[in-house]
Formats: C-alpha cells, sequence, structure tokens
C-alpha cells in the first residue's frame, strides 16, 4: 500500500511539474491573439499560477511528511489530472480559435483584391514588409509590440476597401475631391467589419490610423503622440508597398526612389525614427517580401 501511494504523489507531482510548463506555454501562447499590455486579467492569470506551485508544494509536503494516506494521495493525483485535461482544452480552444480566424483573413484579402486588380498581392506585400521591418527594429522597441497581431493588422489594413465602390477603386485615373472623401473612409469601415471579432479587437486601432501623418495632416487629424507605434509601422511598410507595387496606372518604381521618397517624407507623413530604422534593411530583404503572385 505504501508503495502505491508514494507512487501517485511521485506521478501526480511529475505531472503538476509539467502542468506548470504547460500553463506558461499557453500564457504565451494567448499573446498571439491578445495584447497583453491590455490584458485585464493579468491578475487572475498569475494567481492561477500560483495555485498550481502552491498545489504541487502540497506534493512535496505530504511526500516529506511521510503522513499521506491512499485517499489524500489518490486525490491529488486526481487533480493533477484535471489540471491537465483543462489545459488541454483550453490550448484546443486556442488554437481553434486561430485557424477560424486564420480562415476568415484569408477569405477577407481575397475579396479585396478580387475587387481591386490594383491591390492584387498588395496586402501580402505589407505584410511581408511589415514582419522583416518588425525583425529589424531595436529590441526595446520589439518589446513594446506583438509580433503576431502586428501581422494580423499589416495583413487586414485595407479590408475597408470592402465598402468602396468599385468604380471608385479600378478608376484609372486621379480620384476627384469627393471620390477621395469617400475612399479615405475605408480605414473606418476596415473598424467596422471587424468589430463583431473579439479576435480583432485589439489591432482594429492600428488599422485605423495607418494613414496618420507625424505632422497631424493625415485622414483624421490625429496628433503624432495618439498615432499608435503599430499604424506607423505599417504606414511606412504601406508607403514602401505602393511605390513599389505596379499598378494600372503607375510603373513599379525601384528601391532607390521608393527610399528617396521614404526619406522625404521622414518627419511629415511617416516617423522619421523608423524610416531610420526602416532605411537600414539590406534591398535584397525588402525585394524578397514581393509575394508570389501574379502581376508582379
Amino acid at each position: 500500500m505504501n508503495y502505491l501511494i508514494y507512487i501517485l504523489i511521485l506521478l501526480g507531482s511529475l505531472l503538476m511539474i509539467t502542468n506548470i510548463i504547460r500553463y506558461i506555454l499557453f500564457i504565451h501562447k494567448l499573446k498571439e491573439i491578445k495584447d497583453s499590455r491590455n490584458d485585464k486579467n493579468k491578475t487572475w492569470k498569475t494567481l492561477a499560477l500560483f495555485l498550481l506551485i502552491f498545489f504541487l508544494l502540497g506534493y512535496v509536503g505530504v511526500a516529506v511528511s511521510r503522513q499521506a494516506d491512499l485517499l489524500i494521495s489518490g486525490i491529488l493525483f486526481g487533480g493533477s489530472i484535471f489540471v491537465a485535461i483543462i489545459l488541454t482544452l483550453m490550448f484546443h480552444l486556442v488554437n481553434s480559435e486561430k485557424e477560424n480566424c486564420l480562415a476568415m483573413t484569408e477569405t477577407l484579402i481575397g475579396m479585396i483584391e478580387s475587387r481591386d486588380p490594383n491591390l492584387n498581392g498588395h496586402s501580402r506585400y505589407v505584410q511581408h514588409l511589415t514582419m522583416c521591418f518588425y525583425r529589424h527594429l531595436p529590441a526595446e522597441i520589439k518589446k513594446s509590440l506583438n509580433a503576431s497581431l502586428l501581422e494580423y493588422a499589416a495583413l487586414l489594413h485595407d479590408v475597408g476597401k470592402l465598402g468602396i465602390p468599385e468604380a471608385i477603386l479600378n478608376k484609372p485615373g486621379k480620384l476627384t475631391d469627393d471620390e477621395w472623401e469617400i475612399m479615405k473612409q475605408h480605414p473606418k469601415l476596415g473598424v467596422e467589419f471587424m468589430k463583431p471579432l473579439y479576435f480583432f479587437r485589439t489591432i482594429t486601432p492600428w488599422i485605423l490610423y495607418h494613414h496618420e501623418r507625424v505632422d497631424g495632416k493625415g485622414y483624421y487629424k490625429i496628433p503624432k503622440e495618439q498615432i499608435p507605434l503599430e499604424s506607423k509601422i505599417i504606414a511606412v511598410c504601406d508607403t514602401y508597398s505602393a511605390i513599389t507595387m505596379r499598378r494600372s496606372y503607375k510603373d513599379a518604381m525601384h528601391h532607390e526612389v521608393a527610399m528617396s521618397i521614404i526619406n522625404e517624407c521622414a518627419g511629415t507623413q511617416l516617423d522619421s525614427s523608423l524610416v531610420e530604422y526602416f532605411n537600414k534593411i539590406p534591398k535584397a530583404e525588402l525585394e524578397e517580401c514581393i509575394p508570389n503572385v501574379h502581376g508582379f
């Protein structure tokens, strides 16, 4: 009987150590779908981790005291199994949500680019550029960013163009003032489209303000200090994409021309410090960001 008691305690302890590791991994995985800076449940998550550790210490205490009986060891072992089952279900739910959102994102991007031939590959291009830019940012800036959510925002930055009439999207010439005012509504429309989707709630401000300028002359005249860093990053990549991408009404420009224009925009349209970091990205890496889409 004593052997069975200590086997249960040993197995329960090992399983609880595994549970603690899995729980830490789960918290890290949540950061892929939720901005930890705005996490209102940090206290509960910390408390849960504390309780798991406390549970593990309970195993150690029982083993050291040598006062455990079969009932206590069985309850402790059952508790570790219960925690393992709950963690498995939580991982499954998060993975399912990510897969659903990825599928939804692919559908939205396909719908956007099917309505406007000039956007063929643009969203993917901005996505790739943004993640390339992220890798080259200083460590202190990267710590303040959520790479997974930034990537979603970059990919979906033009989702609001689903609400823009095709006649305006596909117009070969210059837009009239009235048409331009309609076009400028696409960030707000994008936010409205994604409002019912809890998964994307964090990234909606980044999409809303990706056309703001640091001189305060953007779509919504937002001051520099109020523009999210993520929006400023996407703005740099969106500008580079717009310049180097071929459109029905213009040819693609070379990297050197694009960088010259971007540097001219530093301090007015684009954030100067971000432009400085963008300048340091090797040309070859930026060119590798071009997606494999027909028409490039």
